[in-house]
């Protein structure tokens, strides 16, 4: 029986095994992951940059772009390098970096859309008090929240996982390390301790989801109560972008965990993982900029 110190690499799975559709995939993602870089760079720079722009909204909006940039990161380049050299093979340490990062990067990113929608809650339903409860302490402190919630989430996950023994050799069924796909390495017998921090998981994740449906339904029962066309449109255009990205994020990552097992399938699986870690970081800033004027605006004098 092996365990986990005695392994020293894992195996990815690999796209496809032919070498024309591999230097495909390479250009492919290489064209998402420049796309995802040039949109999320010019969100963070542009908000940065701009004094007009130093408000809450797009405080957290520019923590959402980091975290993309940081999120499609860890797992594309690495995934170009596997199919342009044609190898399979990430090292202990490399696995053990990318469940870590994966968790804490979409942790932290999940976190923050439950606080962009309480962000969009107080201003569409509570807008006198909006400065009182959204001053510039009260974001950082939610932001830095985030943040260490993805953190501390990753690093209790990652620990624990890679203390499992590993009895079922060394091949990871995904383009990048992932839990549940070492979970499947672990012996039978062990993952209950690491079953019982997931759970704990799923609790926080639906608890969140609970309550950005809630701040939705208020949002939207006090946009229709507007008396004038023209407000209720600038309420949506507001308010929209947030709930394409939340849409967009949760679906993809629970079709992709939630799936049942008859329907599961090493291609679906690998289709489905590209659609909740590799096309939210690329569409977010698209996403956010389609139907916001006011950072339209702002890039538009950036540049020129």
């Amino acid at each position: 029986m092996s365990n986990s110190s005695s392994i020293t690499q894992f195996l990815l799975l690999a796209f496809t095994d032919t070498r024309e559709l591999q230097l495909l995939h390479f250009w492919l993602f290489l064209g998402i992951y420049l796309a995802a870089l040039l949109g999320n760079g010019l969100i963070i720079t542009t908000i940065a940059c701009d004094q007009h722009l130093h408000t809450p909204m797009y405080f957290f909006l520019l923590n959402l772009a980091l975290l993309d940039l940081g999120s499609i990161s860890i797992t594309v380049p690495k995934s170009m390098a596997s199919s342009l050299w044609d190898t399979r093979v990430i090292s202990f340490a490399g696995c053990a970096a990318q469940v870590f990062f994966v968790g804490f990067l979409f942790g932290a990113e999940y976190s923050l859309l439950t606080i962009m929608s309480y962000d969009r809650y107080v201003a569409i339903c509570k807008p006198l008090h909006y400065g009182t409860l959204l001053g510039s302490r009260a974001c950082v402190h939610m932001a830095a929240a985030a943040w260490a919630s993805g953190f501390l989430n990753a690093l209790l996950h990652t620990a624990n996982t890679f203390s499992l023994p590993l009895c079922h050799g060394n091949t990871v069924n995904q383009f990048f390390c992932e839990i549940s796909q070492i979970l499947k390495l672990s012996c039978s017998n062990s993952y209950l301790r690491e079953f019982g921090l997931l759970v704990v998981s799923l609790s926080v994740i639906f608890g969140c989801f609970i309550f950005i449906l809630f701040s939705y339904v208020q949002i939207f029962r006090a946009v229709l109560r507007i008396p004038s066309e023209q407000g209720r449109h600038k309420a949506f255009a507001t308010c929209l972008p947030h709930l394409a990205v939340v849409s967009l994020f949760v679906s993809t990552a629970m079709f992709a965990y939630l799936k049942p097992p008859s329907v599961s399938s090493p291609s679906l699986d690998l289709v489905v993982s590209v659609l909740y870690s590799v096309v939210p970081p690329a569409l977010n800033p698209l996403i956010y900029s389609m139907r916001n004027q006011e950072l339209k605006d702002a890039l538009w004098k950036l540049i020129s």
